[in-house]
């Protein structure tokens, strides 16, 4: 095990989670089934996060940005998703994408002005990492991009770019050349204005609903500078399966959080009906609370190992097999459970969950669960681990 001591937070987090909350509480959830129901993008929750400058909150202090830690962005994650878990998923998916220019980039003068960019007009940044013929492996490219002289020309048809309509720009992976080999990617940070997007499929979906996660054709010319300076196999090791895994984890922790609150609330009505007598769902209560307990220790571990690992500014120290393999069972694992506090709640709070005009609704909750093992599928991850495991030798 790596060292790594609990992560000291933003002085000023609380404060922000507070605001947050208020957020959440008067802006987010009263849209969120509207958003759920026509599949349309939060609008609402990101015109109050830009407000907040929050979309650039991982970006340095000097910079511009606020500056926060992964810890400080797991707290946030969860947080957002106690009111709408697309709004939650969409600010994850943007800052895993800010991470890897924060990371990545900042020692080349136009990525740190475009830095400066996303605080100033508080830009939304999405991907393309998955592509028609290759399914989910992120780690392969059959699209190139090609240079010539100080332009660079991509198209890409991707089955899936979440919230790419609404995007200021998306970060695509690609072949370094077009000679180049599968696994010999690049990241291109493609403007809003440099590229169109022809749709391919559309995203009518059982969860999730508000990501909009179509499918494009994705066509683009720009600048040269805009290509990443250094190969993805670097930046997906350090910052975008680790970091991902992360916040997506702290993600489905507050939304399993938001049915435990929900269940607690069933508890206590039926508990004030029959003072002095115990709720039968008291029991199964308490076992939920258990489950939670591992996905926050889960979450907190994880985050505390990742954390020190980007303060030692040791990039080796990503390649360690013991830490990949822990990212991705906190992946695998918080998806999992994720789904079964749902179901436990449901059975606690009864058939008012499963009405969708109950205070105590958890329809939405539900599915949008079930996505979180198909995101990056577990299967495909178990898959890589188990490759893993025959290398790793015992602790």
């Amino acid at each position: 095990m790596h060292a790594a001591s609990t992560p000291q937070l933003h002085p000023d987090l609380d404060k922000l989670l507070e605001r947050i909350h208020t957020i959440g509480r008067e802006i987010i959830a009263p849209n969120a089934d509207d958003v759920d129901r026509d599949a349309r993008f939060p609008h609402e929750a990101f015109a109050a996060l830009k407000a907040e400058k929050l979309l650039s909150s991982y970006i340095p202090v000097e910079l511009g940005g606020m500056g926060l830690s992964i810890a400080d962005q797991s707290k946030i994650c969860e947080a957002l998703a106690h009111y709408c878990a697309s709004s939650a998923m969409i600010y994850a998916m943007h800052q895993i994408q800010v991470a890897c220019i924060v990371h990545h980039t900042l020692q080349d003068d136009s990525f740190r002005a475009y830095a400066r960019e996303i605080v100033e007009h508080q830009l939304l940044i999405a991907s393309a990492t998955t592509e028609m013929g290759i399914g989910g492996d992120v780690r392969s490219s059959i699209c190139a991009v090609s240079i010539e002289g100080d332009t660079f020309t991509l198209d890409k048809q991707a089955p899936v770019i979440s919230y790419g309509a609404t995007a200021d720009a998306i970060l695509v992976t690609c072949r370094r050349s077009p000679d180049a080999g599968r696994n010999d990617q690049s990241v291109v940070l493609v403007r809003k204005q440099d590229c169109t997007l022809e749709e391919i499929s559309g995203w009518d979906t059982m969860g999730f609903r508000g990501t909009c996660s179509n499918g494009y054709t994705l066509r683009s010319r720009g600048a040269a500078k805009q290509v990443f300076p250094g190969p993805y196999a670097d930046i997906h090791r350090k910052t975008q399966q680790p970091f991902s895994h992360i916040v997506w984890s702290s993600l489905w922790l507050g939304l399993a959080q938001s049915a435990m609150n929900k269940a607690r609330a069933s508890v206590r009505a039926e508990a004030r009906k029959n003072p002095g007598t115990l709720p039968p769902t008291a029991l199964r209560l308490a076992e939920l609370d258990a489950v939670l307990f591992s996905m926050r220790a889960g979450v907190q571990q994880c985050v505390a190992d990742y954390h020190q690992r980007l303060l030692d500014t040791d990039d080796a120290a990503f390649s360690d097999y013991g830490f990949n393999l822990r990212v991705s069972n906190l992946k695998i694992r918080t998806s999992e459970l994720v789904i079964e506090v749902l179901t436990k709640a449901m059975m606690i709070c009864g058939i008012a969950s499963y009405r969708n005009d109950s205070k105590l609704s958890l329809n939405r909750q539900l599915r949008d669960a079930y996505g979180a093992a198909l995101m990056v599928n577990n299967d495909r991850i178990l898959g890589q681990s188990s490759a893993i495991q025959i290398m790793q030798k015992g602790d």
